[in-house]
């Protein structure tokens, strides 16, 4: 992409249009053929070439030298195979698309990917990039990200991922571009020792959000974490090391802090309890983290009273349960989302929560055994509110889907999936008795349910069609991955699904040719 010639000529014959035959032009010579699109102006073209997505704009950029020029003119982002051979194309490249401002430079693990020298070119060329995307480029040095701050230092938002360039090609980013507001970084290699740490610099007071994933050394970045004062959103996921220190630093000085991410770290209720000292959190995601029990929850509830998003995924160890929910029933009446994965609730907490939390209206209850018909009743008497509900994996049957039908009035969207006691002909009948209610339904056993697991959290593995206007679609095929081993379940899917869930082959026969093609 971006390195064809511009000189090369394309036809035109897709846009010519000659007048219609007619028996008053005999003998009368037509003139040569006219492009109507030459009326358009280059702004306008270019907001048209702005609604198309990455092929199409592609394709059209091929139609005629104007069009070529305008869309170089106007493409404001830019992906490319940062493989090393490119950088003989980097002048052609950037004279052609010179208003560049969001590049992605991605290389395959089996490639060389771009150097130094390649990097300084395109920041020589891009002097006006605002956001920039590196995966792979593992031969960019600290001094290629030394060279390429210097150049771009409108950078608002910068990305990396699998790169070798360490603290110290952090510390030069952080150091020019002082406007940086978006710090992204994934397996950043050469920060494993723990000598060289990562410190804000010049971005200080401008990051507003961190994002930290799968770093063999996650302490490297706590002076940055600390020491940004401006920070909204913080996200450290799979990062080694003891995160409850870094927590307890950060807790006392940020005030700005409102969206929070802990994922499968070594932090307990005593990096909760600071976490709860930033008073103005509203958004907070607890995954996987062992050491997290009710007592850190409370903590949270107690302090962060503005809080409209928790989600919980509890890995099944019971640690957090109906004290800590009870506790955020109370203290956080503003609550509109609440995911919990693998969390012991009962019916008190689910009561509390339906009484006290008038304004919930996202709600996800996945691989819960303790989820029952009289927790789903008491959820659909008193969540007048509640617009999308997803229960996965729990013990309900065609009893709580009965009392979704006469409740939850403003209810838009509800999933049910892994769910043995629920029939196919329950969730038929609800989707029927509320015409207008997108209604997903999937009766496979799961091999094991995640964060991603719920409709309100992210994406759902399984197969499951919402559709609406009073019709249900029952999935009964395999749970999507990849990989041959994928496609080795889904060629079996049929006979595995027959096999787990004893009533497969009363929804086939009862719902004809869909249950057949779901299959």
């Amino acid at each position: 992409m971006g390195q064809s010639s511009s000189t090369t000529s394309y036809p035109t014959s897709q846009f010519l249009i000659s007048p219609e035959p007619s028996d008053s032009t005999d003998g009368i010579k037509i003139g040569p053929l006219r492009d109507y699109t030459e009326g358009i102006p280059d702004e306008c073209l270019a907001c048209i070439f702005q609604l198309l997505n990455a092929g199409d704009r592609k394709r059209s950029s091929h139609v005629c030298k104007r069009w070529f020029r305008v869309d170089g003119q106007s493409r404001r982002r830019l992906s490319l195979n940062a493989q090393s051979e490119i950088i003989s194309h980097v002048p052609s490249i950037f004279t052609r698309f010179d208003s560049v401002a969001k590049l992605s430079l991605r290389c395959d693990r089996r490639s060389l990917s771009i150097n130094d020298d390649a990097l300084l070119m395109i920041s020589i060329r891009c002097e006006g990039l605002t956001r920039l995307k590196l995966r792979g480029c593992r031969e960019v040095t600290e001094v290629g990200m030394d060279n390429f701050a210097k150049n771009c230092k409108n950078l608002t938002k910068f990305s990396c991922g699998s790169c070798n360039f360490g603290a110290i090609g952090i510390n030069m980013l952080l150091k020019h571009c002082i406007k940086l507001e978006e710090l992204t970084i994934k397996r950043l290699r050469n920060v494993n020792n723990g000598n060289d740490v990562v410190v804000p610099g010049g971005a200080a007071l401008s990051l507003k959000s961190i994002c930290l994933k799968e770093l063999g050394y996650g302490q490297s970045f706590e002076p940055l974490v600390v020491e940004c004062k401006m920070l909204k959103t913080l996200k450290v996921i799979r990062c080694a090391g003891d995160w409850d220190n870094v927590l307890v630093k950060m807790g006392s000085g940020n005030t700005f802090l409102s969206d929070v991410h802990l994922e499968r770290l070594q932090v307990s209720d005593i990096g909760l309890g600071a976490i709860s000292k930033c008073v103005n959190i509203d958004s907070l995601h607890i995954v996987k983290n062992p050491e997290c029990t009710n007592l850190g929850l409370v903590s949270v509830a107690e302090n962060c009273k503005k809080l409209r998003k928790l989600h919980i995924d509890g890995w099944k160890i019971n640690r957090i349960g109906d004290e800590g929910l009870m506790a955020i029933s109370k203290q956080c009446p503003d609550l509109q989302e609440l995911v919990l994965i693998g969390v012991h609730v009962t019916h008190l907490s689910m009561a509390a929560i339906a009484a006290n939390c008038q304004r919930l209206e996202r709600l996800a209850l996945c691989g819960s055994g303790a989820i029952g018909d009289a927790e789903i009743a008491c959820i659909a008497a008193k969540c007048v509110e509640l617009k999308k509900l997803c229960i996965k994996g729990c013990a309900i049957s065609d009893i709580a889907i009965e009392a979704l039908a006469t409740g939850c009035p403003n209810l838009v969207k509800v999933k049910v999936k892994k769910c043995k006691g629920v029939r196919s002909e329950a969730m038929d009948w609800l989707a029927r008795r509320k015409g207008s209610l997108i209604v997903s339904f999937d009766a496979i056993e799961s091999e094991g349910l995640d964060a991603s697991g719920s409709d309100v959290g992210g994406q759902e593995s399984g197969v499951g069609i919402p559709v609406t206007g009073g019709n249900v679609v029952v999935g009964d095929g395999p749970s999507v991955s990849s990989g041959r081993l994928a496609l080795f379940r889904a060629k079996l899917g049929l006979f595995a699904s027959r096999n787990l869930v004893p009533c497969a082959f009363h929804r086939s026969s009862y719902h004809g040719d869909n249950s057949k093609n779901n299959l």
